[in-house]
């Protein structure tokens, strides 16, 4: 017997501890070298960590619901069959793989579970299930089913590929009533009572906002313009080939003016190092996007968006916000936001004062672009009308910086040329 102990690697930036998710493997089980073995939660993100070794599993560690510090013993694995076999494959066969530690190995390589790819994202084949059962679930689908003790191989998946559903999780989880299940919005649904564990990105997005809070004095300002043209516009680039595969949503367009405003207002895209007392005027911005997902809010960022044409920006964004609500955003997308927007308007809110990422000195919030009674040219018209705020660090930026800031926001938004020419 050959034991070999494999401990919680940095999954990257830095960060020091996960939660355990779900193990994908249990004692006495044979793995593969890069076999995904266990699902762990960082601050950041859910990521799969895979085995570094062939053999035997020995030992859990730690269970489902734990959080390990890095270094920390994940698991045990008996390797002797394993170097064995790769000795004789020394006499004349193919070298083995060499040994990959963190997000895992490429597609296709032995050992690595395939992935069946759906219209506008993917389904990991994840199971704890007996190895002749494929259960099609996203990973806020599987935490979905593990709070509400929901078995997913007894759900019929009416997703792509018949992939599992928050949809099919919730019918599950109220078989009495057939009714949906509350996370249907996006959020992880929740009952009357109960207390919830503070742990990964949710603890991740509680300390930031407090160290926000109480470390920046935050203002804000608002500004309620007609979004008509941009409505409009927005349904004619919808239809030209740029856009065939690229869905264009309003927000991409606003991101494209609150780009085209910051490169006239440095100040918007900087941040105070208060340790040298200097404010850094950023060359480049990269643009965050709030996304709630099953686990919490992130912010992943568009690297040097102001550089992208309308089309790059949009895609980008799209693919972003996509690969968060399926859990799978990279940590190096989650840091070096300098400027962020939050899309309060999905959800049907006119608007709202959101707090600071750390870092940052401004962040723009969108509210629901919704048909209102508007005076135009002195008459009376029903028109598509947005409300754009902004909360900014007053260390950093004054409330003339501010307005003048937004006004070139929604001046862009009532008339679409000004963004074009810009």
């Amino acid at each position: 017997m050959a034991l070999r102990h494999f401990s919680l690697p940095d999954l990257g930036e830095g960060l020091t501890e996960a939660d355990i998710l779900g193990w994908l493997v249990k004692e006495g089980d044979d793995v593969t070298l890069n076999q995904p073995i266990v699902e762990v939660e960082t601050a950041k993100a859910a990521v799969e960590v895979p085995s570094p070794w062939a053999g035997k599993v020995t030992q859990l560690h730690a269970p489902q619901g734990q959080t390990v510090a890095v270094g920390s013993p994940l698991i045990t694995i008996d390797v002797a069959g394993a170097e064995a076999a790769a000795g004789a494959a020394a006499q004349g066969e193919a070298p083995r793989e060499a040994m990959l530690v963190g997000y895992g190995p490429s597609p296709a390589r032995k050992g690595r579970r395939p992935r069946i790819a759906a219209a506008r994202g993917s389904a990991a084949l994840v199971s704890s299930a007996p190895a002749d059962v494929t259960v099609l679930a996203k990973p806020p689908v599987r935490k979905l089913a593990r709070d509400l003790g929901v078995d997913l191989r007894s759900v019929r998946g009416s997703g792509p590929a018949g992939s599992i559903t928050r949809d099919d999780v919730g019918a599950a989880g109220h078989p009495a009533t057939g009714a949906k299940s509350p996370a249907n919005n996006g959020v992880s649904a929740h009952v009357p009572g109960e207390r919830i564990a503070l742990h990964g990105v949710h603890k991740a997005m509680a300390e930031a906002m407090t160290r926000s809070a109480f470390t920046a004095p935050q203002a804000s300002v608002m500004l309620t313009v007609d979004a008509t043209a941009t409505m409009a516009l927005r349904e004619v680039l919808a239809t030209r080939p740029e856009f065939a595969e690229v869905p264009l949503s309003p927000l991409a367009l606003i991101a494209r003016a609150v780009c085209v405003a910051a490169s006239r207002a440095p100040l918007i895209n900087s941040s105070l190092d208060d340790g040298a007392g200097e404010i850094v005027l950023h060359e480049q911005l990269n643009l965050g996007f709030a996304v709630a997902t099953a686990r919490g809010l992130i912010v992943p960022n568009v690297k040097d968006a102001a550089s992208l044409s309308l089309p790059q920006l949009a895609a980008a964004l799209n693919a972003l916000i996509t690969i968060a609500r399926e859990g799978h955003t990279r940590p190096a997308d989650l840091s070096g936001g300098t400027l962020s927007i939050t899309n309060v308007g999905v959800f049907g809110v006119d608007g709202g004062t959101p707090i600071l990422n750390p870092g940052e000195s401004a962040i723009v919030c969108l509210g629901t672009i919704a048909p209102r009674p508007w005076v135009r040219d002195g008459d009376l018209a029903i028109r598509e009308v947005v409300t754009l705020s902004m909360s900014f660090d007053h260390r950093v930026i004054d409330g003339q910086v501010a307005s003048q800031f937004l006004a070139d926001v929604g001046a862009m938004v009532t008339d679409p040329r000004l963004l074009l020419t810009g």
